[in-house]
């Protein structure tokens, strides 16, 4: 994170966890631009980015609330 600091920096991550805490995010579907923002702006108004972390972020068995620690990769 260091080497970013001050810098504009392209991340190409199939793991939400990579990018969680990044300025902005630019969420692609088949190769077209459908959203960008925050984590939190994404999970309000981006069906697609929704879909994305309730597959990655999923409860564990025991419903406690608290994501997995390693989110698994997305199929297809």
């Amino acid at each position: 994170q260091e080497l970013m600091k001050h810098r504009t920096t392209v991340i190409i991550a199939h793991r939400l966890s990579t990018i969680l805490h990044v300025d902005r995010i630019a969420v692609l579907d088949q190769g077209r631009l459908v959203a960008t923002g925050t984590h939190a702006e994404l999970m309000r108004d981006c069906a697609l980015y929704q879909r994305l972390a309730k597959l990655q972020f999923r409860e564990p068995a025991g419903g406690d609330g608290e994501v997995d620690s390693a989110p698994g990769d997305l199929p297809g």
